[in-house]
């Protein structure tokens, strides 16, 4: 319903008075009652919990044995969560059973429960209600339920199809190294795991992809499959309906643009850096080196893979790593982190400080103040957040900082990648990354729609007075 304001200026203060410039608000509309945000934390976390019974069974380990809680916890939250960070070997410790159940958890967990749920009403041909409408849309950061069931329908069906060539992909690469049966499970989980930005694989050994440094189909397969995961459905769909940069939204521009700014200068940074070093990508030729390289810029950012031992990097690529984690994917996709709409939109509001312009925006459009404001509050809270997380761990942990910093970074951004400790941390800290693996999922997706939902009319606004800066 629409709004009516009426806006009044006082009089005329004395001379060397600020002026009070009331604003009376009569709002119609009714505010949102807290139920979406409330509704995606309940469940993921329902989603969490019977992840976490279902590993806790004798029959989802090959031992045949029972997992301890802690374990099946921590397994259960990283695989809805899309993390990718383990405790145990996911190719060799979980049955057949316990991986399916690790997989049907990363599915759910990317491509969104809600959603999910929307899409299996709507093949069933149920009514959907507006409340679930509102709830989706929010949380695909489509802006508004119209058109929402299409999209989730186009959703689906691309996700199938997408996975579906990854899969085939996959299959015949790993048909050269093992039964068509296991290559077969291993294309599969390896699909859904790469599309959904999860970082899991069951190649056994905590190898990821280390096997694979020379082979370019698996690596630019995997690679194709995350970035579409990680820059979200609706940037895809926009790409595809514009057919050109011209008619692009400003939202798809600035995903794409810091997208490839950030993918092209790690590539750079990575290859520099890591030319010489014998740990990583010394002892390769120059296209392995630039694959790789490649590889690593483009995973850094939620997707967790690594064709590369992460320990053996330098400090230097390990700091930009935790940079590159902390940004993270699109928003309204597989990926984590503070997102790169925020960053961009960040990076744009400073760069139009800079010089000096009024109205912070690119290309040739202007950022709305609060989304600004609700970008502002995203990238402090997570900063936050993940300062408090290190000075927590440095308590309960003996490694050394860097790589206390490193995790937290990794799952507080949904990415997977660890530097070889996250088996050995103790039962805090193993809580304490389960807790920041949750918060990094529902985080700033959450906070933004509360923020959204908060949102209210001023009654009235005061002096305005200048603070110092710099």
């Amino acid at each position: 319903m629409p709004e009516k304001i009426l806006s009044k200026n006082m009089n005329k203060p004395p001379e060397g008075r600020k002026s009070w410039r009331i604003t009376v608000a009569a709002i119609t509309r009714p505010r949102a009652s807290g139920f979406s945000t409330r509704t995606l934390v309940y469940g993921f976390a329902g989603v969490i919990a019977i992840g976490t019974l279902l590993l806790m069974l004798p029959l989802a380990s090959s031992t045949g044995k029972p997992t301890s809680p802690m374990n099946a916890l921590f397994t259960a939250t990283s695989a809805t969560c899309v993390t990718g960070l383990v405790v145990v070997d996911t190719g060799t410790y979980w049955s057949f059973f316990g991986q399916a159940a690790i997989l049907l958890m990363m599915q759910i967990g990317g491509f969104g429960f809600m959603t999910g749920a929307t899409a299996l009403i709507s093949v069933l041909g149920r009514r959907i209600g507006l409340t679930q409408r509102l709830l989706v849309s929010e949380s695909l950061s489509l802006g508004g339920p119209g058109g929402m069931v299409r999209m989730v329908r186009r959703m689906a069906i691309f996700t199938a199809l997408a996975e579906g060539t990854g899969a085939v992909i996959f299959f015949l690469c790993f048909l050269t190294r093992n039964s068509p049966l296991f290559a077969l499970w291993q294309a599969i989980f390896h699909t859904v795991s790469t599309f959904n930005n999860a970082g899991f694989d069951v190649f056994g050994n905590f190898k990821s992809l280390t096997d694979f440094q020379q082979n370019v189909p698996v690596l630019l397969t995997t690679a194709v499959l995350f970035i579409l995961g990680g820059i979200g459905f609706a940037v895809v769909m926009d790409v595809c309906k514009a057919r050109g940069w011209d008619r692009l939204t400003l939202n798809s521009k600035l995903v794409l643009a810091t997208s490839a700014i950030l993918l092209t200068g790690g590539t750079i940074i990575y290859l520099a850096a890591e030319y010489f070093n014998p740990g990583t990508l010394g002892s390769m030729n120059f296209p392995a080196k630039l694959l790789n390289a490649f590889f690593q810029s483009a995973t850094t950012r939620t997707a967790g893979f690594n064709s590369v031992n992460v320990s053996a990097l330098l400090d230097c690529s390990l700091f930009f790593t935790i940079l590159l984690m902390f940004i993270g994917g699109a928003s309204g996709s597989t990926a984590g982190g503070i997102k790169v709409n925020t960053f961009g939109l960040l990076a744009a509001t400073v760069f139009s400080t800079i010089q000096g312009r009024e109205h912070a925006g690119a290309f040739g459009r202007e950022f709305r103040t609060e989304q600004i404001y609700r970008a502002l509050v995203v990238f402090l809270l997570a900063l936050g957040v993940v300062v408090t997380a290190v000075l927590l761990l440095n308590v309960t942990e003996k490694f050394n900082f860097l790589s206390l910093l490193f995790e937290a970074a990794s799952a507080l951004g949904n990415v997977g990648l660890d530097m070889g400790i996250t088996p050995r941390l103790s039962t805090a800290g193993q809580m304490l990354i389960t807790i920041l693996m949750f918060a990094g999922r529902l985080g700033p997706l959450t906070l933004v729609m509360s923020l959204r939902q908060c949102q209210h009319s001023a009654l009235y606004h005061y002096p305005e007075e200048t603070i110092s800066i710099g």
